[in-house]
């Protein structure tokens, strides 16, 4: 089932949402309670370790003001962690208790990392961890040893590279979504483009051929009234061919739930038919078929007989050619299409304008890998020579 426009779009805007990072309720929520933790938590810390500073105004300052920086780790993920480890070293160099308050810096590196700042979160944990035992660790301690650097160390590295696979696969994750996204819109595009030239298709050739009937009629309709009948009868045939068809086009844009339609689709067998069609605009179309007449795929059929039936319309409408001559060419491997007029626009066949019918026969032959073009006719008129591959349905 091709996608919706709608539906392309929602999918492009959550990719964009996710990559933007906007507050949601686990992002508020989340810092809340570490902010509940990390103050419940540095209390209890600095019961057991009665030797550091105590807690005070400064110290709550300091522990709350890590997960309050969190609220806006998504959107500036980089400055955050810069700010949350200034916050964490002020904390260690001020003496106070070892404790939760670890939980914030180890957040915003995590973060950092994961949408990408790696230089940012790389350089805030090596200022935290140089800063710490330079200036006030172990290492101004007369009986340091490498534990406790190594076990610091040892747990920021645990961080970071959590931040390192995890900004794999996210990045990963966000360029599948990225490229079905962008798969998504192409196809209805690709769907939009064939719904426009079939609805050309139809509503061309079958006005085209009313337009002309409809003023036989206003000419006749005094002086021949029981010719001019002809004439209403050719247009009231044409305009019930095209409704049908119409309705065909309408059932591809109804809603996935309701029924398809069961119209049928113009095949290779309704050149009969058009041939008649046209002669009641003054058009004799003659059809000359070579090869095996044989069933061929229904895109093959469907787009030889657009072709056929863009190039007739084009005639009635241009040429003021009196005849046409249909033939088609069934190969082995290829259909060989070909329609010449008598006409007189053979003369200018190299200086065609390519308007939106003759567009949508070259795709048309594009899209089943064949070739489609206009010459001049040995009749005088044009020639439309199309070949079309039997053997790839697409």
């Amino acid at each position: 089932m091709v996608p919706t426009l709608s539906r392309v779009q929602a999918l492009r805007a959550d990719v964009d949402d996710h990559s933007r990072g906007r507050w949601s309720l686990p992002g508020v929520l989340g810092p809340l309670a570490l902010a509940a933790f990390q103050l419940a938590g540095t209390f209890g810390a600095s019961r057991e370790q009665p030797e550091r500073r105590a807690v005070d105004l400064v110290a709550v300052l300091l522990v709350l003001a890590g997960p309050a920086a969190l609220l806006w780790v998504r959107q500036r993920p980089d400055l955050v962690a810069g700010f949350v480890s200034g916050v964490t070293l002020s904390y260690l160099l001020a003496g106070y208790a070892y404790g939760p308050v670890f939980l914030s810096l180890a957040v915003a590196l995590f973060v950092a990392v994961l949408l990408g700042h790696r230089r940012a979160a790389w350089l805030s944990a090596a200022a935290v961890y140089v800063g710490h035992f330079a200036l006030r660790g172990p290492l101004r301690d007369e009986s340091w040893s490498w534990g406790p650097p190594l076990a610091v160390g040892a747990w920021v590295l645990l961080v970071l590279a959590a931040g390192e696979v995890g900004r794999v696969r996210r990045e990963r994750a966000l360029d599948a979504r990225r490229a079905r996204a962008e798969t998504e819109r192409r196809q209805a595009n690709e769907e939009r483009l064939r719904i426009a030239r079939e609805l050309h298709d139809v509503v061309a050739h079958h006005m085209s051929l009313i337009n002309v009937q409809a003023g036989v009629a206003l000419h006749l309709v005094d002086r021949k009234p029981e010719q001019a009948r002809t004439a209403l009868a050719a247009i009231k045939g044409a305009s019930k061919e095209a409704l049908v068809e119409l309705r065909s086009l309408v059932g591809v844009l109804r809603d996935e739930t309701e029924a398809a339609p069961r119209s049928p689709v113009s095949m290779l067998e309704s050149l009969d038919d058009l041939a008649d069609r046209s002669a009641h605009a003054g058009l004799s179309v003659r059809r000359v078929v070579t090869g095996t007449d044989r069933p061929l795929p229904a895109a093959v059929q469907l787009a030889a007989f657009r072709i056929i039936q863009e190039a007739i319309t084009n005639v009635v409408r241009h040429s003021g050619a009196r005849n046409a001559v249909v033939r088609l060419d069934y190969g082995d491997a290829v259909l060989t299409v070909q329609v010449d007029d008598d006409g007189s626009g053979g003369a200018s066949a190299h200086d065609l304008e390519p308007g939106s019918g003759l567009r949508g026969m070259h795709e048309r032959a594009a899209a089943l890998g064949g070739t489609l073009e206009v010459l001049p006719a040995t009749s005088g008129g044009l020639r439309v020579e199309a070949e079309l591959p039997i053997g790839r349905e697409r």
